[in-house]
């Protein structure tokens, strides 16, 4: 990844949990004010296939739950955790880990509709049954299971960290990711009433989840370090490339040095007093360095 950061971490969005709270401040007016927009902009697959493309952005600012005082003290927790997370791991790979979560949540809506085709070809044949079922359930495919994800991947990363459940109960993040954890699998195998319902309720779980697996696999032998353990590393990575450079080769006269050109090759002279390397260019072309 760190060949992509160099190459695109300067557009990586700074402060991005804000944008998404700001998203779901939008969201929830549209919804106050009524009049049934609000399911213009969900994530109905069969509606994007049929020309309303919008959707495929729009549905960020669906609001995850309805607005109500404990809506505002979650948003404020997944915002302080999110913020954390960007912090520790930086704007780009925070970027990364938020934005492969709506891909495969956008991806994942296309498989539920491909899925009810398959396994439910008699009940998606009947006139305008598909556009009803998907705007039945394009709700089930918002950023509540994304909003999750930010959770448990805060929750691997620091298991430790004590938070204050209802401002009360303290409890160390990893309980609470076990909790939350258990509470996805519940809903992941419970009877939803009906096949449909199944195959767009689980995808969407499932879908919603893949960037904290994908995260979780390749990042499980460090995600453990404390804030002063990661920086203590990247500080010592970059002091041992900085001995590096400054250990390398390097021309007394122009001052290129082996990393400016590694096709450059370097010598010392034997008839200078002291220390001097230089280029292929000036081992034979400069003035010898003599004590005075």
């Amino acid at each position: 990844m760190s060949n992509f950061e160099k190459k695109f971490g300067k557009y990586a969005i700074k402060n991005i949990s804000l944008m998404l709270i700001m998203c779901y401040a939008v969201g929830y007016i549209i919804q106050l004010m009524g009049g049934g927009f609000l399911n213009f902009l969900t994530l109905n697959p069969y509606r994007i296939l049929h020309g309303e493309i919008w959707r495929i952005v729009t549905w960020i600012i669906v609001p995850p739950s309805s607005f109500n005082i404990f809506t505002v003290i979650m948003l404020f927790f997944y915002y302080s955790v999110g913020t954390t997370l960007e912090r520790t791991w930086g704007a780009y790979r925070y970027n990364v880990y938020l934005f492969s979560g709506m891909l495969f949540t956008v991806l994942g809506s296309f498989v539920a509709l491909g899925l009810c085709y398959v396994f439910q070809g008699e009940a998606m044949a009947i006139p305008g049954s598909a556009a009803t079922v998907c705007e039945f359930y394009s709700a089930l495919f918002s950023t509540y299971y994304i909003n999750m994800s930010i959770l448990l991947a805060f929750a691997a990363t620091f298991p430790d960290v004590q938070v204050m459940l209802m401002f009360v109960i303290p409890v160390k993040m990893k309980w609470l990711g076990i909790i939350y954890g258990a509470m996805l699998v519940f809903d992941l195998f419970q009877n939803v009433g009906s096949p449909l319902a199944g195959i767009f309720y689980r995808t969407a779980i499932v879908a919603s989840l893949l960037n904290f697996v994908i995260f979780w696999l390749t990042s499980r032998s460090h995600i453990n370090m404390s804030p002063k353990e990661i920086k203590r590393r990247q500080e010592f990575r970059h002091e041992v490339k900085k001995n590096m450079k400054m250990s390398g080769h390097k021309c007394a006269i122009c001052g290129r040095t082996d990393a400016d050109d590694p096709t450059l090759e370097f010598r010392f002279c034997s008839k200078c007093e002291g220390s001097y390397e230089y280029c292929q260019h000036h081992i034979f072309t400069h003035e010898h360095v003599k004590r005075r």
